[in-house]
């Protein structure tokens, strides 16, 4: 039987913890403002993708620049369609951002053991392949941007 020490309560100040998920806020605000004023729906509006370019073929975030455009004007489905990867992620990605504010706020540490961060990384970085792949087969045009 192994016993774990909890970690101690995060001694610095309330701003120093909430920090880091308040510019992460501010950045993400700013990129969807800006999206959101200069359409990627308009070719080469943003530059193109390198991938495309080199390949011919689409990497994950292909489509991500207009999810985003969508997602600011309310379009839902628009956004599933451009990017589903993404768009199926940012429900998770926000609970974790509240999750990390939280904490920071009551000062708490959460500290991953090497066993969850490698299984959160392997499943993060699968199902990014899988979609990669998938997105890229004749069947599953729907996938495409």
């Amino acid at each position: 039987m192994t016993a774990t020490l909890a970690a101690p309560p995060d001694a610095r100040s309330r701003w120093a913890r909430v920090q880091g998920p308040t510019f992460l806020a501010v950045g993400v605000l700013a990129a969807s403002v800006a999206l959101h004023v200069r359409d990627p729906h308009q070719a080469g509006s943003w530059g193109l993708c390198p991938w495309l370019v080199l390949t011919g073929t689409y990497c994950p975030g292909c489509g991500g620049l207009r999810a985003v455009n969508d997602l600011t004007r309310g379009d839902v489905a628009g956004a599933a369609s451009s990017n589903l990867l993404l768009v199926g992620a940012l429900p998770l990605l926000g609970a974790w951002w509240l999750r990390r504010m939280r904490d920071g706020w009551r000062g708490v540490r959460r500290q991953p053991t090497d066993r969850q961060a490698y299984w959160l990384t392997g499943l993060v970085l699968g199902v990014t392949a899988v979609f990669w792949v998938l997105r890229n087969l004749p069947f599953a045009t729907w996938l495409t941007p």
